[in-house]
């Protein structure tokens, strides 16, 4: 596990929520967008260079972006809004301490077969209380991004990556991989600006449910 990087934007992040928890009088869904990855951690690397860590901050900003301007927005907040590096347990942490009501984690694949393509969404392999809604969001998801986009799925998938350990006792939590950065057709769809405005929209959409 990699040396615990702190950083400024991370405590003001946990500022302004102690703020936020204060002025709070109604009650809205609480998503934590946890964005894989960053700083010198770039995640997996595809064709062309695209870097994993690049591709899911751009899902991420979007899905925020498209909430914001919502008529009905949803309390999110991601784990890192920047190019910069959490650690794994800062990243759970942030979920407990803003008593979540979902954990999302967002990554992409990478294989040494070029063929290999598709979207997976895991959820913890340990029992818990909220495993049932975990994974009925994750075939939600799954669905949700064939239907509306045509994305070949590769199934609901259970893991034991540190992030859902550390969230499965406290909120319903998945980890999503947006195919493969290796697959020359998968790593061109995410060289498109509007290739992400489109995912996040399927993908916030599905979060309202």
């Amino acid at each position: 596990m990699k040396k615990v990087f702190k950083n400024v934007s991370f405590v003001l992040l946990l500022l302004k929520m102690c703020i936020i928890f204060g002025q709070e009088t109604v009650a809205q869904k609480r998503i934590v967008i946890d964005v894989g990855h960053g700083g010198k951690d770039s995640g997996a690397i595809g064709i062309n260079g695209i870097q994993e860590k690049d591709v899911v901050l751009n899902i991420a900003l979007e899905i925020l972006s498209l909430n914001e301007n919502s008529e009905t927005p949803m309390d999110i907040y991601l784990t890192r809004y920047s190019d910069t590096l959490i650690s794994l347990l800062d990243r759970t942490k942030l979920a407990k301490s803003l008593d979540a009501d979902l954990f999302i984690s967002l990554h992409c694949n990478h294989s040494n077969n070029p063929n290999a393509r598709g979207i997976e969404v895991y959820v913890s392999n340990s029992e818990s209380h909220y495993l049932d809604d975990s994974t009925w969001l994750a075939f939600q998801l799954q669905a949700a991004l064939k239907r509306e986009m045509g994305f070949e799925s590769r199934g609901v998938k259970f893991g034991n990556f540190q992030v859902l350990r550390g969230t499965t006792t406290y909120c319903p939590s998945i980890l999503v991989e947006f195919g493969f950065l290796s697959n020359r057709d998968e790593s061109k769809y995410y060289q498109k600006l509007e290739s992400y405005q489109v995912l996040a929209f399927v993908i916030w959409k599905s979060l309202i449910i």
